[in-house]
């Protein structure tokens, strides 16, 4: 740092030290010329720089960069230390994580842990702008969230999606997130092995990572792994405890998988377009799968095995990109495919339409009246429990401000048992929650095992029936 021409000398020198008017002008060009020198030499170093010096690892973090965001936030979780029946005390923390950026209107991917319980979300960008986020959907069994940000008119950079199913056991990806907190850090590795699959936690199991040695620290999940073309083949998900150079992520394919599905407009804008797309078609567009009978797309003309190369002027080539360009589309509003068909190119139309009214499933009703999401624990697994009831569902999520969420459940829970029947599976939940004489059963005693432990407590479903009513 600059410091004022004029200081204090030391103690044994009483003489005030500064310079005279007649001075400050030589003084002033020894400044400029000073800096004049700086900035020439700082020139010259960035026209020095060599081909090897700039490499593949070098362009490929400054094209993901810009697409690569930084996640803090504060949540409450309990202390861990109360007494045997005593409420655990709350204390407030600070998170952070990693995102990426995939539509330039502000939709971002990251871990769910990372934004779980997190009141306010705040995101920053590569150039320091600061933006507050939403959430928007996220699915708890395979650690993925969608957040989003209101940028105005801005266009956020969108990062560049690779594929992860040509991955290579050896080949050079770097990883790229906030550290520590240290923002935009970059790691670099190889693939370690694929397939694997990791339990991090009594509530938490990967399936199918990437595993790789760049270094994958807390605050990088959510962030992505990438090749050296500058492609996300992969989103950074926990590192192996006590271990060094062993860090997954989840393959990106399977990543815009799911995201695909938390972004459709039947999920988000309750729309329907009809098209069943299978994976990218090999000479590029997304290969229709199936056409949904009745539905927008069919009365349009397309057909299984067209490919869609474009919707409106948005290309495609996954099912994301599909239902990226249809998000915010209003009902009965227009849209252009363009189709390659045999060969030949083809223009069809069609006008999106409110998603046709859907049976009640099991699923639906449990998440509904309970507030819970549910699913099968296999013979094996629940032998591990030692428990005397014959089987039970696993808690994949709880909805807030729910019955079961009052009444304390967490994921990892299992449900094996409502008022008198056992709840070995989704049917048998379904026949509790459908029985006509329901209301006669509140409150509706429950049993959960945890931890070893078989617990008890009611939903009161009349009071959250009547929440859902006042919502809609």
């Amino acid at each position: 740092m600059l410091q004022a021409f004029c200081f204090t000398a030391r103690s044994h020198d009483r003489q005030r030290i500064c310079p005279t008017p007649a001075r400050a002008p030589r003084l002033g060009l020894l400044l400029l010329m000073s800096l004049a020198a700086c900035c020439w030499q700082s020139a010259n170093a960035g026209a020095a720089i060599s081909a090897n010096r700039r490499n593949t690892t070098v362009t490929a973090v400054e094209k993901v960069r810009p697409s690569v965001v930084n996640i803090r936030g504060q949540k409450m979780v309990g202390s861990g230390d109360a007494a045997p029946g005593h409420p655990d005390a709350l204390r407030r923390v600070n998170g952070m994580g990693t995102g990426v950026i995939i539509d330039p209107r502000g939709y971002i991917v990251t871990c769910f842990h990372v934004v779980d319980g997190v009141t306010k979300i705040q995101v920053t960008l590569s150039d320091g702008s600061g933006y507050q986020a939403r959430m928007v959907c996220r699915d708890a069994t395979t650690d993925l969230a969608v957040i989003k940000i209101d940028a105005g008119d801005r266009e956020l950079p969108v990062i560049d999606i690779g594929t992860s199913s040509d991955l290579m056991n050896g080949e050079t990806v770097i990883a790229v997130g906030n550290a520590f907190g240290y923002e935009n850090t970059v790691t670099q590795g190889v693939v370690s092995a694929l397939h694997r699959s990791v339990q991090v936690s009594d509530t938490q199991s990967y399936y199918d990572l990437v595993q790789t040695d760049a270094d994958i620290n807390p605050g990088n999940s959510g962030g992505p792994l990438v090749n050296v073309d500058g492609q996300m083949i992969g989103i950074n998900v926990a590192v192996r405890v006590g271990a060094q150079g062993i860090g997954f992520a989840l393959p990106v394919d399977k990543v815009m998988q799911i995201t695909a599905d938390l972004l459709s407009v039947k999920r988000m804008d309750h729309t329907w377009h009809g098209v069943v797309a299978a994976p990218t078609s090999a000479d590029g567009g997304l290969l229709v799968d199936q056409v949904e009978t009745s539905s927008p797309v069919a009365q349009a003309g397309l057909q299984p095995g067209d490919v869609i190369t474009a919707v409106g002027r948005s290309t495609v080539q996954r099912p994301l990109d599909l239902e990226r360009a249809l998000l915010g589309k209003r009902v009965g509003q227009e849209v252009e495919l363009a189709v390659r068909r045999d060969k030949k190119e083809v223009k069809l139309t069609f006008a999106l339409t409110s998603l046709p009214k859907q049976p009640i499933t099991v699923a639906d009703r449990s998440w509904t009246l309970l507030g819970l999401k549910l699913d099968s624990v296999s013979a094996d697994e629940f032998r591990r429990l030692h428990s005397r009831y014959r089987g039970g569902l696993v808690v994949t999520d709880v909805r807030e401000d729910s019955p079961a969420a009052q009444q304390g459940i967490q994921r990892g829970d299992v449900l094996v048992g409502m008022h008198v029947w056992e709840t070995v599976s989704l049917e048998n939940v379904g026949y509790v929650l459908s029985r006509e004489d329901l209301s006669t059963l509140e409150p509706l005693k429950f049993f959960i095992l945890r931890d070893g432990q078989t617990l008890y407590g009611h939903f009161s479903l009349a009071a959250d029936t009547a929440r859902q009513t006042a919502r809609k």
